[in-house]
C-alpha cells in the first residue's frame, strides 16, 4: 500500500537513522584519525608522566637505602640487608609496569642514560646507556642504545620531521620512519632524574583502527537502519490500526451509516479523535433524522396543497357542469313565469314544480359534496362505537319502505342476528343508503333488492344486489371518481349527482375497511367491510389517504 501511514512513518524513521548514521560515518571518516592522534599523544605523554614518578620514586627509595648502607658498612651481610632486597624488588616490579604501560597502550618504550663526553675523531661522542626498552633488558657493556631499533629509526629518519608540541621536559614530534615505510609519533622527554625517555606509537595502526571503526559503524548502521524499520512498522500497527477504523466510520458516515461507532479506551489524541468522531456521527444522524421527517412532513404538505388543488379545480369544474343544467332550468321556468308565458293555474304549477324540483337537486347536491369533503379530508372526527349493524340497516330500510313500493321493488333481507361492529354509525349508514338509492335507481328485470349482512371472521361484509343491466368492465373502476356516470341520460332522469360511489369510497378509506362491486347473474351487487372484532380498530392517517 504506497499511501499507507504505516509505511510512511517506518519509511521516514529510517530515513532519519540512515541520515544520521552517514552523517556520522562521514564525521568519523574526516576526524576520526585526527582525534585518535591527539587521543595518541595525550597517552604517550600520560605514559611519560607516570614513568617519570614511577623513577622518581625509585630513586627516592635508593637514597634512603644509601643512607641505611653508610651506618652499616663493615657488614658482610650488609647487601643482603632487607631494605637492599626491597629496592631490587621495587625496581623489578617498576619494570614490570613499563611493559604492561607499553603493551596495554600499544606504544614502544626507550629509556637511556647519557655518560661520558668523549672526543672520536674531532667529534664529540657520548656514552648512552639503555636502562629499559620495551623490545629487550637493560643494556650493558656490550648494548648501546644505538643498538635499539626505535632509536636507530629516530637517528636515520630525521628528513620529514614535524613538531607537534614542544615543552620544557618533553617535545612530540611526528616522523617519516624510512625503514617502516610509515609515519610514527615520538616522544622525547627529560625525567627529573637527568635520565631520558623515547616514546612512539605508529600513526599506521591508528589509521588501521579508525579504518576498522568506520567498518564496523557502518555494518552497525545497516543493521540499525532494518531493526529500525521493522520495530517501526510493528509498532505504528497499533496507531495504524485505530486510524484505518476511525477513517472506515468516516467512510460509512459518508455514504449516510451512523450505526458503528469507535470504542474509546484511551486519552490520548487518537481517543480524543475517536470520541469527536462518535459525538459527530450522532449529531449527523440526529439531525438527518429531523431533516427527513421534515421533509416527509413538507412533502405530504406539498401533495396535500396539490391534491387540494386539483380537487379545487376538479370540483369547480365538475359542479359547474352539473349545475349548469338545473340552474339553466330554473332561469327558463322563472321566465316563463315572469313574463306570464302561460296563464292557467296548472301551468304555473307545473313551472313551479320544476323550479323546485331543480333547487332541490342542486341542495342535494351541496350537501353530498360537503359530505364528502369533509370525509376526504377529516375535517369531521370520526365517533368510533360498537353497535349492532343487523338492527341498523334494519331501521334503514324500515324507514325506506314507501321508496320500494314506488318503484315496485321486491325486498330481500338475510342477516345474521346479531352482528356488532366498530364504527361511525352516521357514517355506516351514509354508505348503506347510498348502495340502496344506487339499487333503486337501476332496478330493472325482476325488479329485486338483496341485502345481505354476514360475519367472516372479524368483519362484517354488507352487500346489495340488485336485478337489472350489469356495469361495462371498462367503467366498473371509474364508478368510485366523483360524478361519473356510466348512463348520463338515465342519472339525470331520477336526479342522481355521481357522487354517492364517492362517498362509500371515502368513508370506507377513512375506515380502513374495504368496498367493491362486481356484476353477477341477472344484476350487481355492491358490498363494503366494518370491524366486527372485540378491540378498538386504529384508524388510518388522513394524509396517507
Amino acid at each position: 500500500m504506497e499511501k499507507s501511514l504505516r509505511v510512511k512513518l517506518s519509511v521516514t524513521l529510517m530515513t532519519t537513522v540512515l541520515v544520521t548514521m552517514l552523517i556520522s560515518v562521514l564525521v568519523n571518516s574526516l576526524f576520526l584519525v585526527d582525534y585518535y592522534v591527539s587521543g595518541k599523544q595525550k597517552t604517550l605523554i600520560s605514559v611519560f608522566n607516570q614513568i617519570n614518578k614511577m623513577y622518581n620514586a625509585l630513586n627516592t627509595s635508593l637514597d634512603q637505602e644509601e643512607e641505611n648502607g653508610d651506618a652499616e658498612k663493615g657488614s658482610v651481610y650488609s647487601w643482603f640487608s632487607e631494605r637492599s632486597i626491597t629496592a631490587l624488588s621495587d625496581f623489578v616490579d617498576m619494570e614490570l609496569s613499563m611493559e604492561q604501560l607499553s603493551q596495554s597502550n600499544n606504544i614502544g618504550i626507550l629509556l637511556y642514560r647519557i655518560g661520558n663526553k668523549r672526543i672520536i675523531n674531532d667529534q664529540t661522542v657520548y656514552d648512552m646507556q639503555v636502562l629499559f626498552s620495551s623490545s629487550g633488558n637493560s643494556s650493558d657493556s656490550d648494548y648501546d642504545v644505538q643498538n635499539f631499533a626505535i632509536y636507530k629509526d629516530y637517528v636515520q629518519s630525521q628528513d620529514d620531521v614535524t613538531v607537534l608540541k614542544e615543552t620544557e621536559t618533553y617535545t612530540l614530534k611526528k616522523i617519516y620512519v624510512n625503514r617502516m615505510n610509515a609515519y610514527y609519533i615520538y616522544l622525547l622527554g627529560r625525567m627529573d632524574d637527568g635520565n631520558y625517555a623515547m616514546l612512539r606509537a605508529s600513526v599506521e595502526s591508528i589509521h588501521e583502527s579508525a579504518q576498522i571503526s568506520s567498518r564496523f559503524f557502518i555494518y552497525v548502521t545497516m543493521c540499525v537502519c532494518i531493526i529500525s524499520f521493522l520495530a517501526m512498522l510493528f509498532i505504528s500497527k497499533r496507531f495504524t490500526e485505530k486510524i484505518l477504523v476511525l477513517a472506515k466510520i468516516a467512510q460509512k458516515m459518508s455514504h449516510l451509516d451512523f450505526e458503528q461507532k469507535y470504542p474509546v479506551t484511551t486519552e490520548d489524541e487518537i481517543g480524543i479523535l475517536g470520541d469527536s468522531i462518535n459525538t459527530l456521527s450522532e449529531t449527523l444522524e440526529k439531525t438527518l433524522g429531523e431533516l427527513k421527517s421534515a421533509n416527509v412532513q413538507l412533502k405530504r404538505e406539498l401533495e396535500q396543497k396539490m391534491q387540494i388543488d386539483e380537487m379545487r379545480k376538479e370540483f369547480l369544474s365538475n359542479v359547474s357542469h352539473e349545475l349548469k343544467t338545473p340552474i339553466a332550468l330554473i332561469q327558463g321556468y322563472a321566465e316563463g313565469l315572469q313574463e306570464n308565458i302561460n296563464d292557467d293555474p296548472e301551468s304555473r304549477e307545473f313551472y313551479c314544480e320544476v323550479i323546485m324540483d331543480e333547487a332541490g337537486k342542486m341542495n342535494m347536491l351541496v350537501k353530498k359534496l360537503l359530505d364528502l369533503n369533509q370525509i376526504e379530508f377529516g375535517t369531521e372526527n370520526v365517533s368510533m362505537e360498537r353497535f349492532d349493524i343487523v338492527s341498523t340497516i334494519a331501521n334503514i330500510l324500515s324507514n325506506a319502505e314507501i321508496l320500494f313500493r314506488q318503484k315496485e321493488a321486491i325486498l330481500k333481507f338475510n342477516a345474521d342476528e346479531p352482528i356488532y361492529v366498530w364504527g361511525d354509525v352516521y357514517l355506516i349508514e351514509e354508505a348503506f343508503s347510498n348502495y340502496m338509492s344506487n339499487a333503486l335507481n337501476h332496478i330493472d328485470g325482476d325488479r329485486i333488492i338483496e341485502v345481505n349482512v354476514r360475519k367472516e371472521g372479524d368483519q362484517a361484509r354488507v352487500s346489495v344486489y340488485n336485478t337489472g343491466e350489469p356495469i361495462p368492465e371498462e367503467d366498473i373502476d371509474q364508478i368510485w371518481v366523483k360524478f361519473y356516470k356510466v348512463d348520463k341520460a338515465r342519472t339525470r332522469e331520477y336526479g342522481g349527482s355521481g357522487v354517492g360511489l364517492s362517498i362509500v369510497k371515502a368513508t370506507m378509506d377513512r375506515l380502513g375497511q374495504g368496498y367493491g362491486v362486481r356484476n353477477i347473474k341477472d344484476g350487481v351487487e355492491f358490498w363494503f367491510t366494518v370491524d366486527a372484532s372485540n378491540e378498538v380498530p386504529e384508524l388510518p392517517d388522513v394524509t396517507e389517504q
